[in-house]
């Protein structure tokens, strides 16, 4: 009697280990859902910006493209996030609003350039932690990730295209 019970107290350790294991990576998975949705609500805010401060239409464009894909992304966020009972954030994280902040100061071609600065080194971040959520093989929330690369993708090259026009612009 006396072997068998630190073999089961031995088997409960391994499974209370195990069970820290998955709890490690779906709170990883929670951290990274609701830093996603925050961004989302970030960008959609950021886009609608660019709609009402720019002149320029490609920027406003950009503007939008962001408004109806960060929007679609948080759509399918909350809702993964819902269903793991995962709080869901309603509010763009405090870096993300210190720069809302500050472009919302700028209009024409000088928000423009801040704009499309913005844009490029934000999604060059987020590019990288969706590929390393990607890369986190916890279900669901990977496949989330995976989804929303090439989005971004698209974004950062669109970003990066504009940068490069609107330096051109101001430097004449």
């Amino acid at each position: 009697m006396t072997i068998i019970l630190p073999r089961a107290t031995f088997a409960a350790v391994l499974l209370l280990g195990a069970g820290g294991t998955a709890f490690a990576a779906a709170s990883g998975g929670s951290t990274f859902l609701k830093d996603a949705i925050r961004g989302d609500i970030a960008e959609t805010q950021i886009g609608q910006l660019a709609q009402q401060k720019s002149t320029n239409a490609e920027v406003k464009s950009l503007g939008q493209e962001l408004v109806t894909d960060h929007g679609q992304a948080k759509i399918e966020a909350t809702s993964l996030a819902q269903s793991m009972k995962v709080t869901v954030p309603t509010k763009p994280s405090r870096k993300a609003q210190t720069e809302y902040d500050k472009l919302s100061k700028l209009s024409g071609p000088a928000f423009d350039k801040a704009f499309a600065s913005y844009l490029v080194k934000d999604h060059e971040e987020d590019i990288a932690k969706f590929k390393k959520e990607a890369q986190a093989d916890d279900g669901q929330v990977s496949a989330l990730a995976q989804k929303t690369l090439p989005v971004l993708q698209k974004h950062l090259e669109a970003a990066q295209a504009l940068e490069s026009k609107v330096g051109q612009q101001s430097a004449q």
